[in-house]
């Protein structure tokens, strides 16, 4: 049983954020060789850019001499300059040259973290732990980022909501047929119903029960030690092109207390011809549908009260919203008793 003391760490870990997982905070095309990207990630600032040879690089986004953020700064030769006074720091997170003081005894010294980062699926994840020693776990991916039969789109936005409820909404397949029922593709399928939860090693999978192909009628959260994602179907009628339905995945970054940052791929199974004409119709008519969607998710979170978890009424649509909680309790509270072990051992 938790002590009091335990629950409160538990709860404040998990409103934070896991640690020791991969988080995605940009898209690909965002990192350049020209010029720095600032992005946070569980309240931490870093700052991201590419090297001569393209690779990236990933460090905190603080000037070692005074602290300002080294996203306002450039790109010198592979490596970063602060836009304040001109120190270049690598990526490292070395100090390579103090241009207004030749000599300059920070030259030479490592000041700042540095983060693990892969690219994956047009996305930058960077492996979030509180020591840069750590070793990162297996980069958590669906295969349909990997199987070429496979083809979409990456959509990124920011949300003014802690990300604990932007993953409660995807958990929730019942929210479909209500808050998107002027949507070109979830106006369809009966409002009533139940839910069924399928817990498996690797994550779990919540169903309605009354229809299949209807709406978003189901979702699958794969639950990996090095982090967490969801995927699901939106049925798409034959207007909307070849291919059948559309493949959601999910990823949702913690940013702060009330920011979080949602990526999702919009996938088709599509080959040869077909591939080339719904990615066209896509770009031309359904991508400007799908951001309204979003949009309504966004606009309703938002407008929650952060108190919102300590005053809800949950019932029998909510069973994965609830086992999703617990499995986020559940991986914090083994985090925290590792870290302790770890500390009474030293």
């Amino acid at each position: 049983m938790m002590t009091a003391d335990m629950k409160t760490r538990v709860e404040e870990r998990v409103n934070e954020g896991l640690k020791n997982q991969w988080y995605p905070v940009a898209k690909s095309v965002e990192i350049r060789t020209d010029r720095p990207y600032g992005a946070m990630a569980l309240g931490r600032k870093m700052v991201l850019w590419r090297d001569e040879n393209g690779d990236i690089r990933c460090i905190e986004d603080f000037c070692p001499h005074r602290g300002a953020p080294l996203s306002y700064g450039e790109v010198h030769d592979g490596n970063i300059g602060c836009r304040y006074h001109g120190v270049i720091v690598d990526g490292t997170g070395t100090v390579q040259r103090v241009p207004a003081m030749p000599d300059c005894p920070m030259e030479g010294r490592k000041a700042l973290r540095s983060y693990r980062v892969q690219e994956a699926g047009d996305a930058v994840f960077v492996f979030v732990s509180d020591s840069e020693d750590d070793e990162p776990h297996e980069l958590p991916l669906p295969t349909e980022l990997s199987d070429p039969a496979w083809t979409g789109f990456l959509c990124t936005a920011e949300w003014g909501v802690n990300y604990r409820y932007a993953l409660d909404n995807l958990a929730d397949p019942m929210h479909g047929c209500y808050l998107h029922a002027e949507s070109f593709t979830l106006a369809f399928g009966s409002k009533q119903d139940l839910l069924e939860l399928d817990n498996r090693d690797d994550g779990f999978r919540v169903s309605r029960v009354g229809q299949v192909g209807e709406n978003f009628d189901w979702v699958e959260f794969a639950v990996e030690e090095g982090g967490m994602f969801c995927h699901l179907d939106i049925p798409y009628p034959p207007a909307a092109g070849p291919g059948g339905h559309m493949r959601i995945l999910g990823y949702v970054t913690p940013v702060g207390p009330r920011t979080c940052k949602v990526f999702f791929w919009r996938m088709r199974k599509v080959d040869g011809f077909d591939r080339e004409s719904w990615r066209f119709l896509y770009r031309a008519r359904l991508e400007e549908q799908h951001w309204n969607v979003l949009e309504q998710d966004r606009v309703m979170l938002e407008g929650m009260p952060d108190d919102a978890r300590s005053r809800e009424m949950l019932y029998q649509h909510d069973i994965g919203v609830a086992h999703l909680r617990r499995a986020l309790h559940r991986a914090a509270k083994e985090q925290i008793a590792a870290e302790d072990a770890a500390l009474a051992a030293e």
